[in-house]
């Protein structure tokens, strides 16, 4: 035990201990600059110093467009060009479609293939249209066990208001 409080006597001594640093000219031995300072400062000083340091470099990524360099953020500019740009390349890939099918239908024509009386443009055109697709919309096991908890506990608050209703209230004052 008593060498654990000497080595917190020690370490307190040292902590605390004044040095001084010197900054001299190497040529003339001349003192440029000179501090006191004790470990604790140093420290203490550092530790605020990476403090400040990240705090700003956290405030500069977080508040300037350079967060958009990070992987992950993007500006909502990006994302507006982004959606415009999906939506243009669906229309055109649609388009495109329309306009093979309609050539490859006037191909069939000029080759004899099909007869002129049966080539119609909307009916090219409404052959290349996509059905949408179909999706169930039928409730699943447990959406049927929720619907049927709801409307019990639906019919139990309503028994409960209908049998209050009877009952006569005191006045408020």
């Amino acid at each position: 035990m008593p060498d654990k409080g000497l080595k917190r006597q020690k370490l307190k001594e040292n902590l605390f201990n004044k040095r001084r640093l010197i900054i001299l000219n190497e040529d003339t031995f001349e003192e440029t600059f000179s501090l006191k300072l004790t470990l604790m400062n140093v420290f203490v000083v550092a530790t605020l110093g990476a403090i400040i340091i990240t705090f700003v470099t956290t405030f500069i990524i977080a508040f300037t467009p350079l967060r958009e360099f990070i992987p992950g953020y993007s500006s909502s500019k990006l994302k507006k060009d982004a959606m415009e740009l999906s939506l243009k390349s669906d229309s055109l890939s649609r388009a495109l479609k329309q306009n093979e099918a309609y050539i490859q239908s006037i191909q069939k024509v000029l080759t004899g293939e099909l007869e002129y009386a049966k080539f119609n443009k909307d009916s090219i055109l409404a052959e290349t249209e996509e059905a949408p697709s179909q999706v169930d919309m039928s409730a699943s096991k447990q959406e049927l066990e929720l619907r049927q908890q709801v409307a019990q506990e639906e019919k139990n608050v309503n028994s409960l208001r209908s049998s209050n209703k009877g009952k006569s209230q005191p006045p408020v004052k």
